[in-house]
């Protein structure tokens, strides 16, 4: 239960001097990280120990086949190396979950962590030995024993440094981080936001300091406060904030409102342990940085779904560029010799959370169509934000057969292959475009921008721009895995009819 129902269930109306059980007493779910994220990357581990298990068959029947009897038919005989590498895993995921491997806040450094990791699969090597010992099972092959924890203990070594590098150089380039913001404008707050700005291997964008009080602490600097605490819903919207870090001491009636509106918004609430004892009496201690931290609100995961969406979408886009590769090339020598100019048109275009990429299309225009684009302003079409005209003498003649079948499309599969945008999502805007939202608008970039979405496939020839802005939220709002489908079906039959524009 552990929501701010459970709060103000048991601290009454006033909420003031009682003692608060647990936030996590009713339940673990919030005492820890993601359970999602630490599944995939215990299965992870699993795969990798299958791997290195499968190495010491072949190892032992290429190179130790004179080191007691074994034969590479011997494991379909009996199923005795199953059960025991069974065994092996077991242990070591238990073992590796004590140590705190597959917690997301993991404070320790790689260096350590490759000592755990070691230490964690000799720790399930002595277990495995002594149950084998226990089982009297003396036929089973000593080498492949000393074989399976020496092969485990270097592959997870070098997956888990792999994966730690991976996620630093992603951090670094501003990939898969977190926006976090610190409520609070004493010392200790800002002492944090320093700490979270100089160390991106955190995986944290500090975006600024919320002022929990409306009179300005004397401390405060005004420069790095974005807002209020009632401002929360407008700073989230517009920063993408995925995490508010409490650093000062705070009623508890403020905090109950707080996690009712972090419920709301989707986002997850943490405070510097030692704030609020009455309310995390029960609770886990994570570590962001160097700073212990408490949480008090979990928002819904979505790690399992946007893995599997992105999955997807890198096998679907390998396989349509390997169909459309003639085609691409016969549009890229008719648009080339069609009129003069570059064969891909390449505009920055605003994606997730605001990163700006390049985004690359086949050019369907002349070359100047930006600077005639000034002189055409009175003839546009759409209302708002958009721009769109019929007939448009910018559109070569190439170019509108072009995106009659959304041919010019194709080179964004490229796009997708580099995450930069998904098969399926709201359309990538300029950020002309961006620079004219309101705040409701921002919703549309809380997804990665995709080849085609919702808006596309029901109301393309709507010229409204709330209707656009409705369908991409609704489509945010509702993703599921056979929404994408869907719109993946009627896309097809609105390429082959021919109703682009």
């Amino acid at each position: 239960m552990a929501t701010s129902e459970y709060i103000r269930k048991n601290t009454g109306a006033g909420g003031a001097g009682q003692a608060l059980p647990s936030l996590t007493a009713s339940g673990s779910r919030l005492s820890g990280p993601a359970l999602a994220s630490k599944l995939m990357l215990a299965m992870s581990d699993v795969l990798v120990i299958s791997l290195a298990f499968v190495l010491v068959l072949i190892l032992k029947v290429k190179f130790f086949a004179s080191y007691g009897e074994f034969h590479s038919l011997e494991l379909i005989r009996t199923p005795i190396y199953l059960a025991f590498f069974g065994w092996f895993i077991l242990t070591l995921l238990f073992v590796c979950r004590r140590y705190g491997l597959y917690n997301l806040t993991r404070p320790f450094s790689g260096m350590h962590e490759l000592r755990l990791v070691v230490q964690a699969t000799l720790t399930a090597g002595l277990l495995l030995c002594g149950g084998l010992y226990m089982a009297h099972w003396d036929f089973t092959s000593r080498t492949v024993v000393v074989l399976l924890i020496c092969t485990s203990a270097i592959s997870l070594s070098t997956w888990r440094s792999g994966l730690r590098l991976a996620r630093y150089r992603n951090f670094e380039k501003g990939v898969g981080t977190r926006n976090v913001v610190i409520l609070g404008t004493n010392y200790l707050s800002y002492a944090l936001g320093e700490h979270i700005s100089k160390n991106f291997r955190l995986g944290y964008k500090f975006i600024g300091h919320i002022a929990p009080f409306s009179t300005p602490d004397e401390h405060a600097v005004v420069s790095e406060v974005i807002g209020g605490m009632d401002r929360l819903h407008q700073l989230t919207r517009m920063h993408f904030i995925d995490e508010v870090v409490i650093a000062q001491a705070l009623p508890n009636e403020q905090i109950i409102g707080l996690l009712e509106e972090a419920r709301e918004l989707g986002i997850d609430i943490r405070a510097v342990s030692g704030l609020f004892g009455d309310l995390t009496t029960n609770s886990s201690i994570e570590y962001l940085g160097v700073y212990p931290v408490t949480p008090l609100h979990r928002s819904r995961s979505k790690v399992i779904s946007a893995a599997f969406k992105r999955i997807f979408d890198i096998v679907f886009s390998l396989i349509a560029l390997a169909f459309a590769f003639p085609i691409m090339l016969l549009v890229a020598l008719a648009v080339r010799l069609d009129s003069e100019g570059p064969v891909f048109y390449i505009s920055e275009r605003v994606g997730k959370r605001g990163r700006i990429f390049p985004c690359f299309k086949f050019r369907t225009m002349v070359k100047d169509a930006e600077k005639k684009k000034r002189e055409l302003a009175a003839l546009n079409e759409r209302d708002g934000i958009l721009f769109k005209i019929s007939n448009d003498p910018r559109i070569t003649r190439v170019g509108r057969f072009l995106r009659k079948y959304s041919l010019d499309e194709l080179p964004q599969l490229f796009n997708v292959v580099r995450g930069e945008m998904s098969i399926v999502g709201p359309r990538p805007p300029i950020a002309s475009e961006v620079a004219q939202y309101e705040l409701e608008h921002f919703r549309r970039l809380e997804v990665t921008p995709g080849l085609t979405g919702l808006w596309q496939v029901q109301a393309r020839q709507d010229s409204s721009f709330d209707k656009y802005i409705e369908l991409d939220t609704a489509y945010v709002e509702n993703w599921s895995f056979w929404l994408d489908i869907k719109i993946l079906m009627r896309t097809a039959m609105v390429v082959v009819r021919g109703t682009g524009t």
